[in-house]
């Protein structure tokens, strides 16, 4: 059985995926070892690259997913990044499904943060903005929507052409939103509830000075050391939470970067989702000055939530 892109989409609601995610992080026999990495040669291109994230649960379901990382393939006009996920069987081995892992990527990237809002948003939180107008903002925001009341979208890029795309697609859901401008930015997430990013960025774009109290900070786009997309003030000021402590303690340079310029240290990360999805943290309501406090998520993604969003989209197809 294959999935494709839309077909993945239609398999992966969010209420479900995100109480999959929920249940998977619960569970103490999941098996996810770190991603491998292989550079392969490409011949008159540039070396290309293999990344490998298993994942499985003993005597239940084993997956792994397949990232193809090809750079020459912009002088070809071809996509530089493709990716598929294999799904089998954990008792015999024997291939269940193969959906389109870009797809399940973002969706299941966006259920994450969805999951974590959760757990650390205000319950009123009504005002989202949206940093980024590309593929993980069209996902992160239905996502939000879907575990808080949110009234009205403001969405910022650095294009604010991009920025006006996405907003006609939003308002053609009927979905209240507009567009802030590029020298806005600032304005807009002082007022903001939840604020999600998810940009390419090098260097800074949200401060920790305009976060208002009980302020979400949602943190998707920093996926290698040199990648930031908040300060060290934001760091400080909140309390801060992530995916897993090993991969954002490898991976993003929203932590490693404050981390050895001394803002802070690794201790300042209160809990990972293994932790809030067990109940052995409950997250915003367990602060100090609940109402007020200034939570922060910085999710670097795991084997396991590809596994989980799988495993969903194959029973549930299965039923089809």
């Amino acid at each position: 059985m294959q999935l494709n892109a839309d077909q993945v989409q239609n398999a992966l609601p969010w209420g479900a995926l995100i109480a999959a995610l929920s249940d998977m992080f619960a569970r103490d026999d999941v098996c996810s070892p770190v991603r491998h990495h292989h550079t392969i040669q490409v011949p008159q291109d540039p070396d290309a690259t293999l990344l490998l994230m298993p994942a499985w649960l003993p005597g239940e379901y084993l997956g792994v997913k397949q990232v193809n990382v090809f750079p020459g393939n912009r002088r070809h006009n071809l996509p530089g990044l493709t990716s598929h996920y294999t799904l089998s069987c954990g008792k015999t081995g024997l291939p269940l499904m193969v959906l389109d892992g870009n797809e399940l990527t973002a969706r299941r990237t966006a259920a994450a943060s969805a999951l974590a809002s959760r757990f650390l948003s205000r319950e009123d939180a009504s005002e989202l903005l949206m940093v980024g107008a590309g593929r993980m903002g069209r996902r992160l925001i239905p996502a939000h929507m879907s575990v808080r009341p949110i009234k009205t979208v403001r969405v910022w890029n650095r294009s604010e052409a991009a920025s006006a795309a996405l907003v006609d697609e939003l308002r053609a859901a009927n979905i209240d939103a507009t567009i802030c401008a590029p020298d806005q930015l600032q304005q807009a997430a002082e007022r903001a509830d939840i604020i999600s990013c998810a940009t390419m960025a090098t260097e800074p774009l949200v401060l920790g000075e305009w976060l208002k109290p009980g302020a979400h900070l949602d943190l998707v786009g920093s996926f290698t050391p040199t990648m930031r997309e908040t300060d060290n003030i934001a760091m400080q000021r909140g309390a801060v939470f992530v995916d897993t402590r090993a991969g954002a303690l490898s991976e993003t340079g929203d932590l490693l970067l404050p981390i050895a310029e001394g803002a802070i240290t690794a201790e300042k990360i209160i809990a990972e989702f293994s932790e809030l999805c067990s109940g052995k943290h409950p997250g915003r309501s367990g602060l100090e000055d609940a109402n007020n406090a200034v939570t922060v998520f910085k999710s670097v993604g795991a084997s396991m939530e590809d596994l989980a969003a799988a495993i969903l989209a194959f029973q549930r197809s299965s039923q089809l």
